[in-house]
């Protein structure tokens, strides 16, 4: 298929390039009724504007600020490699990154952050969020001053930002429930549900998805209330032995956030045949040693490194005013089990700035 190029606008429009080209680019100086007929052209041929190679003729520079949490798991350490991979992908088009890394679970810290943002130096923000009051001021301020934010993993409401890129967190609960529903069929069970913390959305937006579909579809199994753990992994093994220990029923451990290094531990210690069925997030190194040891029995991930591509992408169609789509964005997560584990890649690592909790 064939893509109209500007030549054939101007050829159908009987205009000279340069007509077309101050045109499309709104520079003005053209005729009323030579805009018409380039109008009508560009209807007729279906012409849509290349905005990367636009970009690349004026020379536009993409500025983009990353915050994420300055936390010692895994999975923000993966996010923080995939932004480095596509950092250096991204010569040709023009984009310049900036990472800051905030105090994890800080409203504080993530709130001085955005008020931090020089708008002269930044087009668009990337954010961990929590929703919360204090951060949605921040993120009303940052957008009073010009600033794009895209949420990034968790979100807030859809009419304070600009877009959100992630999976729906209901959505993967749910397949959380569904997996565990499966290993419990015909047999009752206890599951303890595992949070990191309530302000954060992607956590109770899972453990709502989870406890709605247990309660629909496996009413006999019996969920605990869930405990915190602030995605520490001495905190969760910490709460897995008083678990275990208060309910030798335990058939059951869906750890919503992260600090699965501690779950790992415990579970290790535990004789294979009686131990919990384990649902975790984050195909990571280590889980995945965990899983293709039999220590874990499924993993739900979110695909870092394609889930920054999918921020950039929208981020540079935000700074150019384009219509974009959240269903059409949505990441899909994987499910992952020993059989079906696949190799995770070398990606480098980026420079960071940190600020102080």
């Amino acid at each position: 298929m064939k893509f109209a190029t500007l030549h054939d606008v101007a050829e159908t429009a009987g205009v000279s390039y340069a007509t077309v080209d101050r045109v499309v680019n709104g520079r003005g100086g053209v005729a009323h009724k030579s805009v018409v007929r380039v109008q009508d052209a560009i209807e007729k041929l279906g012409y849509e504007r290349d905005e990367t190679a636009a970009n690349l003729a004026r020379k536009r520079v993409y500025r983009f600020h990353f915050l994420l949490p300055d936390d010692s798991n895994d999975f923000f350490h993966a996010l923080n490699a995939a932004l480095g991979s596509h950092q250096n992908q991204s010569n040709l088009l023009r984009t310049r990154f900036q990472t800051t890394r905030v105090p994890a679970f800080s409203e504080a810290g993530l709130a001085d952050a955005l008020d931090g943002i020089d708008p002269a130096r930044t087009d668009c923000v990337c954010v961990v969020a929590f929703d919360t009051p204090i951060v949605i001021a921040a993120v009303r301020r940052a957008k009073a001053r010009g600033l794009k934010i895209v949420t990034l993993v968790s979100d807030i409401p859809m009419t304070e930002r600009n877009h959100y890129v992630g999976i729906d967190n209901l959505v993967a609960g749910k397949t959380a429930g569904r997996v565990m529903g499966l290993a419990h069929t015909r047999r009752a069970g206890c599951i303890l549900p595992i949070i990191g913390a309530s302000r954060a959305y992607d956590h109770t937006q899972r453990l709502n998805g989870f406890r709605a579909l247990m309660q629909t579809h496996f009413p006999a199994v019996r969920l605990l209330d869930p405990v915190k753990s602030h995605d520490e992994p001495a905190t969760i093994h910490s709460v897995l032995s008083d678990a275990w220990a208060a309910h030798p029923d335990l058939t059951g451990v869906y750890n919503i956030g992260a600090g699965n290094d501690g779950l790992i531990d415990w579970v290790s210690g535990i004789a294979p045949a009686s131990r919990p069925v384990m649902v975790i997030h984050e195909l990571l190194p280590s889980s995945r040693a965990a899983l293709a040891a039999g220590l874990i029995d499924a993993v739900i991930d979110q695909k870092p490194h394609e889930a920054i591509g999918q921020a950039l992408r929208i981020m540079r169609q935000l700074v150019d005013a384009l219509t974009v789509s959240q269903e059409t964005s949505l990441i899909t997560p994987a499910i992952y089990l020993c059989e079906n584990l696949p190799p995770i890649p070398a990606i480098p690592s980026t420079p960071t700035h940190r600020i102080p909790s």
